[in-house]
């Protein structure tokens, strides 16, 4: 086996796995059980082009760490409007209710569709992110076909996108791209979506399942219900749950011993309740008319900024993992170069005593 070959192969495990690299290492030095047949210029070229790999993922884990700071600051920024959005459409809705008027955001009907909203990440290179928000989705379709009730499925993003597309049995009524960073006319095209097909009875219920931006290394896959609205106004899973976070983490970009690392900041928003002696001169249901876009909006774009939030996290977990395995393999095959080099270093010394002791005798 020429070296390229063999080590190639080994760079490819060691930077897809950094948990097996570490288990194995631990047991034993697993450069002293690599056999490298090769010439010491082919060994040296090839850590060189590890020593490039490194500094790629090294970039990208820095690129993907400047932007998650972005992005999250996006999403605690939006979290005051959206909550004082919710409060006043829950309060909103407890005039209605004392008036008995039918409403089209709270009207609880038997399902029998249901409209999956799938949000999956434009790009690769970030571990399992896409692969859980997929296997979320596949987990709440096999629940709703034990339960006898049809879906159909509005997929967002190119992964998510090229997944159903090789899957001609699941239904879906639309494929989305976003461009970037995600913006207020992305989720408008996803919010008339399901709003016309929830209103068209098309569907009885719509779920959405996406990534919640926890911390930097975790990221929970979750189904989040965006119609019918909660009556209390809450953000709610399919099991009630309210999955409003408290507490925000933010990162920074800052250095420690001479290299760039990440910082964690906890804060906490506090939106101010909604005023009892509020009153509005517009009839309720003309104003209700008008918020309620602007609540699938203003939901469906949060949801969109915790997806890409997760998604450059996960993306700068990985490369610091393969980074650290880049490290782990140059250092391995440095190891194995050098010794094969005082080998022959040795080997050349040996030859020229030997022929000098022959001359001698």
């Amino acid at each position: 086996m020429s070296c390229s070959h063999l080590s190639t192969a080994w760079s490819s495990s060691a930077l897809a796995s950094s948990s097996t690299r570490r288990r194995a290492s631990t047991g034993g030095s697993s450069s002293s059980s690599l056999v490298v047949r090769c010439s010491l210029r082919d060994l040296r070229n090839r850590i060189d082009s590890v020593r490039n790999t490194q500094k790629i993922t090294e970039a990208m884990k820095l690129v993907a760490a400047a932007k998650v700071r972005r992005a999250q600051e996006a999403v605690v920024s939006s979290r005051p409007f959206s909550e004082a959005l919710v409060e006043v459409l829950y309060n909103m809705n407890q005039e209605i209710q004392t008036e008995d008027i039918d409403l089209p955001l709270t009207r609880q009907r038997s399902v029998k569709r249901v409209a999956i909203v799938v949000l999956t990440g434009e790009r690769g290179l970030c571990g399992a992110f896409n692969n859980n928000v997929l296997k979320k989705a596949e987990s709440r379709m096999e629940d709703l076909r034990q339960l006898g009730v049809d879906y159909t499925v509005i997929s967002v993003g190119k992964k998510g996108n090229a997944y159903f597309q090789r899957r001609d049995y699941i239904p879906t009524e639309r494929f989305l791209e976003l461009a970037g960073i995600p913006t207020v006319k992305d989720s408008q095209a996803i919010c008339d979506l399901i709003y016309s097909l929830f209103v068209a009875e098309e569907v009885d219920k719509v779920e959405l399942v996406y990534s919640k931006f926890v911390s930097l290394v975790r990221s929970d896959p979750i189904i989040q219900t965006l119609l019918p609205m909660s009556p209390k106004g809450e953000i709610c899973d399919v099991n009630g749950i309210c999955v409003d976070a408290t507490e925000d983490e933010l990162f920074k970009l800052t250095t420690k011993e001479g290299k760039l690392t990440v910082e964690r900041e906890k804060i906490k928003i506090e939106t101010q309740p909604f005023s009892s002696v509020v009153q509005f001169e517009q009839d309720p249901v003309q104003i209700l008319d008008a918020l309620l876009p602007l609540y699938l909006n203003s939901q469906i774009l949060r949801a969109l900024q915790e997806s890409l939030a997760s998604e450059l996290a996960a993306r700068m977990s990985a490369m610091s993992s393969a980074t650290d395995n880049a490290i782990d393999l140059r250092k391995n095959l440095s190891m194995v170069y050098n010794r094969r080099r005082q080998a022959k270093i040795t080997g050349e010394i040996l030859e020229i005593v030997a022929g000098a002791d022959a001359l001698a005798g």
